[in-house]
């Protein structure tokens, strides 16, 4: 059978001129891709719809910027730890038991801050295995070093198969003392390095009495107060016998708890009170006069007291891992942003040691002091 081909289409003929559409046989049909006969639209999209697009899009990475600060502010509200961080110190990175080294540097204000994260974080740490408290400071405020000795006691107490060796740096002096004596009855647990200065057991509140001063420059002061002895450590005027038996009343009550915290720190001083009494009376000692006094046990660096607290807990020193922990860092090391807060800080601590208070504090110049506070 003859198939004739057909006729062309011109493009000018309308749809009832045109000849009828015979149907294909099925075995002569073929599949076309989905969309190969539609038509192809293209919408111009104008300098509207674009800006409102892209203000969308800025919406979107806004709410996300809101959502993800919102819930960094939730994670921090719940974060016990103050934000800090631990690293590795030495030893093995494999290993999965610790030795944590508690860091108190500076000048001891309140007690409750960075020392206290510290002992939370290894509080809740089961890998912990042995503590080594690292003392570099010339103590502080009397509360803030009663303080920080009651929450090292409190942790020996819970844990009490966690051994907790001392190591003193440069110094560790008054406060800093008083601290180190959380290691109860124990041999061979307080190292000082070999230029450490310590001792100075003892308790100041500082007077500074400018009245003369004041007279010279016809200045006077004019404060009002509910009471007299109010006043009675102003440095604007001296003090009566009456006042000065006062605040020496209230040294010697602090002074004793000094005495009773060594006491249960050295176990020949528990003894021999009477040797204690002897040494306590504010001097200061270098590490080799300390371990003759018994003060300290022995004269070493940290390593050392890492391998004691290791020897203690049955413990390889080169194959447990030794961690220390760091504060919170900016995160931006823009230098007027990243500086700001610690400048605070140390403003803070001045106008807190300018405070007429009682110190166990290893200088008469409290006020005078920039260190960076331990807590």
């Amino acid at each position: 059978m003859n198939q004739s081909s057909p006729e062309p289409i011109s493009a000018a003929a309308s749809p009832q001129s045109l000849p009828p559409v015979r149907a294909m046989p099925a075995s002569m049909q073929t599949s076309a891709p989905p969309g190969a006969n539609r038509p192809i639209v293209v919408y111009a999209v104008g300098t509207f719809q674009r800006w409102m697009g892209r203000l969308g899009w800025v919406g979107f990475l806004g709410c996300l910027l809101i959502i993800l600060v919102q819930w960094a502010s939730l994670a921090q509200y719940f974060d016990t730890t103050g934000g800090i961080y631990e690293s590795f110190h030495s030893g093995s990175t494999a290993s999965a038991e610790k030795v944590a080294i508690i860091d108190i540097s500076g000048v001891i204000v309140d007690g409750d801050g960075f020392v206290k994260r510290q002992i939370e974080r290894i509080e809740a740490d089961e890998a912990v295995r042995a503590i080594v408290l690292r003392v570099n400071s010339p103590g502080g405020t009397v509360t803030g070093s009663d303080y920080i000795h009651h929450y090292l006691t409190k942790l020996r107490e819970k844990k009490p198969q966690i051994p907790l060796v001392v190591s003193m740096g440069s110094l560790a002096a008054s406060g800093g003392y008083y601290v180190a004596m959380a290691v109860g009855h124990q041999e061979k647990v307080i190292f000082a390095e070999p230029t450490c200065t310590t001792g100075s057991i003892g308790v100041i509140i500082p007077h500074y009495d400018v009245s003369k001063l004041m007279e010279r420059f016809d200045v006077r002061d004019d404060s009002i107060s509910s009471h007299p002895r109010k006043q009675m450590l102003s440095m604007t005027r001296p003090l009566s016998n009456e006042e000065r038996q006062l605040v020496q009343s209230y040294v010697d009550e602090s002074y004793e708890r000094f005495l009773e915290i060594v006491r249960g720190g050295r176990k020949a001083f528990a003894e021999n009170p009477e040797a204690l009494k002897t040494l306590a009376t504010g001097e200061i000692f270098s590490a080799v006069q300390a371990k003759k006094h018994g003060l300290v046990d022995e004269i070493g660096f940290l390593d050392d007291a890492i391998e004691r607290v290791c020897e203690m807990a049955n413990l390889d020193a080169k194959q447990v891992r030794v961690v220390r922990f760091r504060r919170p860092e900016p995160l931006l090391a823009i230098p007027g942003l990243a500086q700001a807060p610690e400048s605070r800080s140390e403003l803070a601590a001045l106008l807190e040691l300018s405070t007429p208070r009682a110190y166990y504090l290893a200088t008469s110049l409290p006020t005078l002091i920039t260190s960076r506070r331990a807590d």
